[in-house]
C-alpha cells in the first residue's frame, strides 16, 4: 500500500491555513486556451499586492512544493499560481493527446495572458507582479513583452535568456568538475554526448546526462548532490494528494520532449527595450541556467527599472534555499513597484 503521510500532511496544512478575516486561500479552475487549468491563490490580506507566479520545468507545478517557503510571502503578497497545459493537476482536466501539438512557447504566454486577466479581475487590481522560474521565465518574459498593461514589474528566477547558451554552459561546468574532482564516471558519461550541445540533436538523453553531472556539483541547490527536498516536497504537500503528485513525473515526461526543441531556439538577447521593470534574481551557483547570458541582458537592455539581486547561496532555486532573502528582496524590492 502507497505510504499517504496523512497525519504529516495535516499538520502542515493546519499550520498554513489562512485564518486572518481578510485573507485568500482557495483554488480553482480558469479556462485559458481553451482547457481548464487549476489555479491556487494565498494571502493573509486581500488589498496586498498580487504576485503571478508562472512556474518551471516544463511541467513542474509550483502549488506541491510552495509550502517550503511561501508562507511568509503571503504576508506581504497575495500569491497566485496555476499548474501549465499538461503539467500536474491540469494535465488530468483534459486529454493530453488533445493538447499535444498546444504545447509551444507562444501558447502557453497566451494562457498565461488569459490567466492573468482572469486573476486581475477577481481579485479587483488593476495590475498583477509577474514572477516566471527556470522554463516559466520563458513563458513570462514573452507574457511581458506582449502584454505589459497586466503587470507592474517582472521577477526572473533561474531566468533563460539563450537557451542553447545555457545547454553550453552547463556542460563546460559539469565537465570542469569532473576534471577537477577526478569522477570518471561522470567524465565518460559527459564525453558520451561531446562536444554538446554540438551539431547533434539535443534529445531528453542527452539534456540529462549534461544536466545531472552540473546538479551534481551543486548547480541545482548549491552545496548538494542531489536536491531531495524539493523533488520529495509534493508528498506532504497540503494541495496535492500522493496519487495526485504523480502526475508531475508523468506531465514532465509528456511535456518534454514536445517542448525541447523550442526551448532550446529562445534566444531574448535581441531584446534591447522592455517595457516594464524588471528584476533578475540571480542564484550565485546556478548552472541548470545559468547566470553569464542574463547578467549580460539585464546589463544592455533599456527598462524604466532593472535591478540585479543576487543570491550568494543559491543554485537555481533560490525561493527554497534562501527563503529569508527571497522574502526580503521582494519586500525590499519589488513591493514598492505596485504602489
Amino acid at each position: 500500500m502507497t505510504e499517504t503521510f496523512d497525519d504529516a500532511r495535516e499538520v502542515i496544512a493546519d499550520l498554513h491555513r489562512i485564518v486572518t478575516p481578510s485573507g485568500v486561500q482557495e483554488s480553482y479552475e480558469l479556462t485559458a486556451g481553451g482547457i481548464d487549468h487549476c489555479v491556487y491563490a494565498r494571502g493573509r490580506d486581500r488589498s496586498n499586492p498580487v504576485i503571478f507566479f508562472i512556474h518551471g520545468g516544463p511541467a513542474s507545478p509550483l502549488a506541491p512544493a510552495a509550502w517550503q517557503f511561501q508562507r511568509p510571502v503571503e504576508e506581504y503578497f497575495t500569491v497566485v499560481t496555476y499548474d501549465q497545459r499538461a503539467a500536474g493537476r491540469t494535465l488530468r482536466a483534459v486529454d493530453p493527446s488533445t493538447i499535444s501539438d498546444t504545447l509551444t512557447v507562444t501558447q502557453y504566454a497566451a494562457d498565461a495572458i488569459e490567466l492573468a486577466e482572469q486573476v486581475k479581475d477577481r481579485y479587483g487590481v488593476e495590475k498583477l507582479i509577474l514572477l516566471g522560474h527556470s522554463w516559466g521565465s520563458i513563458v513570462a518574459l514573452q507574457a511581458a513583452l506582449t502584454r505589459p498593461d497586466l503587470f507592474h514589474a517582472y521577477v526572473g528566477i533561474g531566468q533563460i535568456i539563450d537557451g542553447r547558451a545555457n545547454e553550453g554552459l552547463c556542460f563546460e561546468y559539469a565537465m570542469q568538475q569532473a576534471r577537477e574532482h577526478n569522477h570518471t564516471e561522470a567524465l565518460e558519461q559527459l564525453a558520451s554526448i561531446a562536444p554538446y550541445p554540438g551539431d547533434e540533436p539535443v534529445t531528453r538523453e542527452r539534456i540529462i546526462i549534461a544536466r545531472q553531472w552540473a546538479q551534481y556539483r551543486g548547480g541545482l541547490s548549491a552545496y548538494r548532490e542531489d536536491s531531495l527536498y524539493y523533488f520529495q516536497a509534493p508528498l506532504l504537500s497540503p494541495e496535492y494528494t500522493v496519487e495526485e503528485s504523480e502526475t508531475i513525473g508523468e506531465g514532465n515526461e509528456f511535456t518534454l520532449g514536445r517542448v525541447l526543441d523550442e526551448m532550446l531556439t529562445v534566444d531574448y538577447s535581441g531584446v534591447t527595450e522592455f517595457p516594464i521593470p524588471v528584476l533578475m534574481f540571480f542564484g550565485r551557483h546556478d548552472y541548470t541556467t545559468p547566470t553569464k547570458p542574463v547578467e549580460a541582458w539585464l546589463e544592455a537592455v533599456e527598462a524604466p527599472y532593472k535591478q540585479a539581486v543576487w543570491f550568494e547561496h543559491s543554485a537555481h532555486l533560490a525561493p527554497w534555499e534562501e527563503p529569508g532573502k527571497f522574502l526580503i528582496s521582494l519586500v525590499d524590492h519589488v513591493r514598492q513597484l505596485s504602489v
